[in-house]
């Protein structure tokens, strides 16, 4: 009996794959490849992954059903293929989200926080939608800074999917890991379980709609600022520094890391924090007590925008550690300062988005 293409098919439709019990003709398991010269027949069978632990048994039952159904005499070749790995589709865990600013610092002790918590409250007066992620796992701050340390956290339900309730503060969306653990308790976690905490916080809340979501980073650079960047397309982020020479070989380092080809975050700019002192009654005095310009020097070497000075005032620590912004504020040189630093921010990132294709999530090797 002479073979063609159909007979084959019909021999093989009789031999099922055993993970789901449906024939390997119907599961597209036989490529179109048949090839026949008299009784010669050869074909490829395709397998999701290399490894399938049932290639062998139906290698053997494909031969015996073309024996079987087609042709006793039948010589037969099977090839095996693993099927092509679908494209990875890039899913945005935040679409309601605009804008993604990381605020990060190359050392600790400079202020990011502070800066972070002032710039929130700025946006937020200034009518922007916002939101504060504290990602600062190991030395969370923003609860305190915003005066909500002991507030409960509630879960609703959105899409189907259980979702943590930020708590809303000054008009700013606010969550951080110190609302999830005792205020004196110390994370003795390793950076695997800090980097899914991050996640999870990203992930699983209903941040809802915003034009500007701020990352409040840890200091240095660590796994959390991988796993941001693994999750999240990132915006762009500004790095906090003083002037003191030990704070910005930190932040020249921090911004290596992310214009780093592999990660290609886009620096937004630097702020200079703590650049000078002044004294309230006094704010025309200056005192450079932490040294004069190194962060304009910096911006100026590293070709990145000098967004604002801000000085140091004791109501920016006394605000702090109140509960309340200084930006909360009208009429202070401080609230000025932070306003003036969010209009630099809109700025910035309305020139990078119109100058620069969107941030992608970062696919980074181990």
């Amino acid at each position: 009996m002479a073979l063609y293409p159909k007979i084959i098919l019909d021999a093989l439709s009789t031999v099922r794959y055993p993970g789901t019990g449906k024939n390997i003709v119907e599961s597209d398991m036989v490529m179109d490849d048949i090839a026949i010269d008299g009784n010669h027949v050869s074909f490829t069978l395709q397998f999701d992954r290399p490894t399938d632990p049932f290639i062998k048994s139906l290698v053997k039952a494909a031969e015996a059903a073309i024996k079987t159904h087609a042709s006793a005499d039948a010589e037969v070749i099977v090839n095996v293929k693993a099927r092509p790995a679908a494209p990875k589709v890039e899913v945005n865990p935040l679409p309601g989200v605009k804008n993604i600013v990381g605020i990060s610092s190359g050392k600790g002790g400079v202020g990011k926080s502070t800066v972070a918590a002032n710039l929130a409250v700025a946006l937020a007066r200034a009518g922007y939608r916002v939101g504060l992620l504290d990602a600062d796992i190991f030395g969370p701050s923003v609860p305190t800074m915003f005066g909500i340390n002991g507030e409960q956290l509630y879960i609703h339900e959105v899409d189907g999917q259980d979702k943590i309730i930020p708590i809303e503060k000054y008009g700013v969306k606010l969550l951080s890991i110190g609302l999830m653990v005792e205020r004196d308790a110390s994370l003795t976690w390793r950076g695997g379980m800090a980097s899914r905490a991050l996640t999870q916080m990203i992930t699983q809340a209903d941040w809802g709609e915003l034009d500007y979501f701020l990352i409040d980073l840890p200091p240095g650079t660590s796994d959390i600022h991988l796993t941001l960047v693994q999750t999240l397309a990132m915006t762009g982020v500004i790095i906090v520094t003083t002037p003191q020479e030990v704070a910005l070989a930190d932040a020249r380092r921090g911004i290596t890391m992310f214009t780093d080809p592999k990660v290609g975050v886009p620096v937004l700019g630097l702020v200079q924090n703590m650049a000078w002192f002044t004294p309230e009654t006094h704010p025309d005095e200056r005192y450079y007590i932490f040294g004069r310009d190194g962060g304009t020097d910096l911006a100026r070497k590293m070709n990145i925008p000098l967004l604002a000075d801000i000085p140091l005032v004791g109501r920016i620590c006394e605000g702090g550690d109140a509960g309340c912004p200084v930006a909360t504020t009208e009429g202070t040189i401080t609230a000025a300062a932070f306003d003036h630093l969010a209009r630099e921010v809109v700025d910035a990132v309305e020139r990078r988005n119109n100058t620069l294709p969107p941030t992608r999530v970062v696919a980074l090797n181990h």
